[in-house]
């Protein structure tokens, strides 16, 4: 894959922008609320699936090296293999399928929405099937509601205000 100055100098803002807005959380139990997925749909829209994969596949190196850039401005390979691992992994599934309909389709409110529905429902598939393994003594629907119940309103907001201000930012830098 070949990738111009300017997609490295993309990729490397919004993997800055991860690092930032990444580690903001609200704690409500094993799984915080975090930015992550705002700041992925956005990218999204704004610099295209490849350099955000890019971005989040780099904020996740650095992270797991131990820079404490993920929720709760914590790091390390600890993070990954713990309940979050599986979100952290999900990303870029969620990123890869979210990203491919938005690049094609981004002037579509209601498809870019339901490409990031699609891509919401890999990262919980993801995220809900890692915290099942390693926490085995809990039934699935107890993990549903830990894993997936307490975001949905506030991954509905992601969502939709996206859906509106990723194609206005992308419409006022055209050199993205």
């Amino acid at each position: 894959m070949k990738l111009s100055t300017h997609d490295i100098v993309l990729s490397a803002l919004f993997t800055a922008i991860f690092c930032i807005l990444g580690p903001l959380s609200i704690p409500i139990g094993p799984i915080p609320i975090s930015l992550t997925g705002f700041v992925l749909y956005m990218s999204l829209y704004i610099i295209g699936c490849k350099k955000t994969v890019i971005a989040y596949m780099i904020y996740l190196l650095l992270g797991i090296i131990g820079l404490p850039v993920f929720s709760g401005y914590e790091g390390g390979l600890g993070k990954l293999i713990g309940p979050t691992g599986g979100y952290l992994a999900g990303f870029i599934f969620a990123a890869l399928l979210s990203g491919y309909i938005i690049d094609r389709f981004y002037k579509s409110i209601v498809i870019s929405v339901l490409g990031m529905l699609l891509g919401l429902a890999v990262l919980y598939a993801f995220g809900t099937a890692w915290f099942l393994a390693i926490s085995s003594s809990e039934s699935i629907s107890n993990i549903l509601k830990l894993c997936v119940l307490p975001f949905l309103p506030f991954d509905m907001v992601k969502i939709i205000v996206s859906a509106f201000l990723g194609p206005l930012i992308k419409n006022k830098i055209p050199s993205a």
